[in-house]
């Protein structure tokens, strides 16, 4: 079911129906800013390297941070679109053409970065779906990770500072993404010691937020994402499929 925020509205989605198989991203592309979802999940890819920023043990704080943080949508282009849930778990796949501007959510450091597509459909589902990929640990506590990329925008490596709106790389397919260019965009906290694909990958749902980001307003996913963390903390690794 989707979030009760997502199933106020409804919009048209084009037919077009790409094969999924098990463990991909929802790859039929919406025709608006949000649609049924449709598709398989997926199980996003671990980083090629590991910051030397010092996260806080536990995640993000009980308490999110007070500071004032902006928050922009992270994908610059005329056309884009996106569901509102992504099948299997909380995460969002927005549609936009291949090589469109990929941007960090909010103020933060570079946490992970992937510049090596290591998907093999012969392998096991989850590790490696990613692709290309990246993640921003914001401001507020609140990881922000973003994959399939084409490639990564030159000096986004882990421990470097970026701006809201700075470009971390492009629009793409690579990974697990069935041929269809969309950036698979994933909300939680960063979790030292036990992270993994399965947390990076999403754990709180984006749409509410997009949607925000999209008209201009300014909203936070920090006290959802720490709440979520109060009650479930790291979770362990699903078992490979």
């Amino acid at each position: 079911m989707p979030p009760p925020s997502s199933r106020r509205r409804a919009y048209p989605v084009l037919l077009l129906i790409v094969s999924v198989l098990a463990g991909g991203c929802a790859t039929t592309r919406p025709g608006a800013d949000v649609g049924a979802p449709t598709g398989l999940a997926t199980a996003d890819q671990p980083a090629t390297s590991v910051p030397p920023i010092a996260v806080p043990p536990g995640g993000p704080s009980a308490t999110p941070t007070r500071a004032p943080v902006r928050h922009v949508f992270p994908v610059r282009a005329r056309k884009v679109a996106y569901h509102p849930t992504h099948s299997a778990y909380p995460g969002t796949d927005i549609f936009a053409d291949c090589g469109e501007p990929v941007v960090a959510v909010t103020d933060g450091t570079v946490l992970e970065v992937s510049r090596v597509d290591r998907f093999d459909r012969r392998g096991p589902r989850g590790p490696y779906n990613g692709g290309l990929s990246v993640s921003v640990l914001g401001d507020d506590g609140v990881r922000y990770y973003g994959s399939h990329l084409t490639e990564v925008a030159a000096g986004i490596d882990p421990g470097v500072r970026v701006r809201a709106g700075q470009r971390l790389g492009t629009v793409g397919r690579t990974g697990n993404a069935n041929n269809v260019c969309h950036l698979h965009f994933g909300i939680s906290p960063p979790c030292p010691g036990q992270d993994g694909w399965w947390i990076r990958r999403g754990v709180v749902w984006p749409a509410p937020y997009l949607d925000a980001w999209r008209r201009g307003v300014d909203r936070s996913p920090a006290a959802e994402v720490a709440a979520w963390h109060r009650r479930h903390g790291c979770p362990k690794a699903p078992a490979a499929r």
